[in-house]
């Protein structure tokens, strides 16, 4: 059984689905097809149908897996920090309520490339240490792989696996042509000097070569790496493929390709999700109050943005905890302080509180902008915002996400709230193909437009579905990748 589906009992006896009962989906073409053929049950308060497997041929599983259509939530995740399992979860959840085809949903379940490296790098001290790198790519069925790079001692299998996905389901909820990918080494950045870090750059670069470049894989920053690194990354690639190649990575410093606006780009895009909520919930913004959850690039950028539409943000962390002030932070003084210290600690502009703490105060606006599974089953009744709106990867487990419904918190999940990033990484992969570069007032307007029109379209989706805006954030872009998964077709 698929952990986190409900098993057969007698009160949910099999029931052969009829033609009116059956999941339904409309292709692009505007037909709705009837795509189960097998046994279904009901299920939950909604009695809606679990698809419990498929046959195609004679005696052929094509596909066996229960998927839960319109659960609202309900299903539990057996390993709740796991997020790939999480993710698994939504997807099970999103593609029985558009009613996919099990086929597609086999191979959307699964990555097509996983490539892990052992990547010996000489020390200063001249010893040699051997660090693990990771490279996977989940779909890139609607163009190359598109992911960032993240340095840090948690990185593992199953967090990149997640994280890919996570990018193929963000690039498609905004529109932007390329799959999913993400990588990472296990390491710390923060313990390594320059040099140790750029050679373990370019190692990992070198390991991975092959299923990299502008129409395969197009790599970006993440946690612990930076724009510095992107440009070791790209000249590594370029010297390998003797040619000047700056497609083959995004986020880089604008002298060698980079895009105005990029730096902002992950931050600003939560800025526009926010206000887009507070507008949808009739709330304005200079009555409103903020918690930010991470003190880095994604949490201070979006800190900068909510303040300039009046909201007044009166906590910020980072790893050490947090600080708070209800009259506002100043938070010019924070981001100084933090380019010379690296941390809060020694900033006198307000209380000093734990991060479990942080992420209880009563505030409008909650910004989980630091890493996954934050908020959980064990905290989540314990959030007082009232919307949420996630500039991290997978803050939310999948067994918060009812909680936090039943308590009526409006949540933009992350596949929407942080695409700001790979949607001006997109526009610096276009820049980089044409060699012919926009202004950032051209960069910021393109960017808003394509991010408040994917809010509008994943509220809809929400309203006319009766999802949660996570879900109808996954049926959004599951669907495209879906369509175009069919439309392909399989290679044999």
């Amino acid at each position: 059984m698929v952990p986190g589906h409900q098993r057969l009992t007698r009160r949910h006896a099999p029931h052969r689905m009829t033609q009116a009962s059956a999941p339904q989906r409309q292709d692009g073409g505007g037909v709705l097809r009837d795509n189960y053929r097998e046994i279904v049950v009901f299920c939950g308060r909604r009695s809606v149908a679990v698809v419990v497997h498929f046959i195609y041929g004679p005696r052929r599983i094509i596909a066996k897996q229960a998927l839960s259509l319109g659960m609202n939530q309900q299903q539990q995740v057996a390993s709740e920090e796991n997020p790939y399992q999480a993710m698994q979860a939504r997807l099970d959840l999103a593609s029985a309520r558009l009613g996919l085809d099990p086929n597609i949903i086999a191979i959307l379940r699964t990555c097509e490339r996983e490539i892990t490296i052992s990547m010996p790098v000489v020390m200063d001290d001249g010893s040699i240490q051997v660090f693990e790198g990771f490279r996977v790519q989940h779909s890139t069925s609607r163009g190359p792989a598109k992911g960032g790079i993240r340095f840090a001692m948690n990185v593992n299998r199953d967090e990149v696996r997640a994280l890919a996905a996570w990018m193929t389901w963000k690039c498609a909820v905004v529109s932007v042509p390329f799959g999913g990918g993400k990588g990472g080494v296990v390491c710390d950045p923060f313990k390594m000097s320059k040099g140790e870090l750029e050679r373990v750059t370019r190692r990992y670069v070198t390991g991975i070569m092959d299923i990299l470049g502008p129409d395969r894989d197009v790599p970006a920053p993440d946690m612990g790496t930076d724009g510095q690194v992107m440009a070791w990354f790209m000249d590594t690639y370029s010297m390998h493929q003797r040619s000047y190649l700056p497609a083959s990575v995004t986020g880089k410093p604008v002298s060698i390709g980079g895009s105005l606006g990029r730096v902002e780009a992950t931050g600003r895009g939560v800025m526009l999700c926010a206000r887009e909520a507070l507008k949808h919930l009739g709330m304005n913004p200079k009555e409103c109050t903020a918690v930010i959850q991470g003190a880095g690039n994604v949490g201070m950028i979006s800190a900068l943005q909510l303040a300039r539409i009046g909201v007044k943000v009166i906590a910020i962390s980072d790893v050490h905890g947090g600080l708070y002030n209800k009259a506002g932070l100043d938070l010019t003084g924070i981001r100084e302080h933090m380019k010379r210290r690296r941390t809060l600690d020694g900033f006198d502009g307000g209380d000093r509180i734990g991060n479990n703490e942080l992420m209880e105060l009563e505030c409008d606006i909650l910004v989980p902008a630091a890493t996954e599974n934050v908020i959980t089953s064990r905290n989540a009744d314990k959030i007082h915002a009232k919307i949420i709106v996630e500039g991290a990867n997978g803050p939310v487990t999948a067994n918060a996400d009812k909680i936090l419904d039943d308590k009526g918190v409006f949540v933009v999940p992350d596949i929407l709230a942080n695409a700001g990033g790979v949607t001006v990484s997109y526009f610096e992969w276009v820049q980089d193909r044409m060699s012919f570069f926009w202004t950032q007032k051209e960069v910021e307007e393109r960017m808003e437009r394509i991010m408040v029109d994917s809010f509008a379209a994943t509220v809809d989706m929400a309203q006319r579905f009766g999802e949660s805006n996570r879900i109808a954030a996954y049926m959004l872009g599951v669907n495209r990748v879906a369509e175009t998964t069919r439309i392909r077709g399989i290679y044999a």
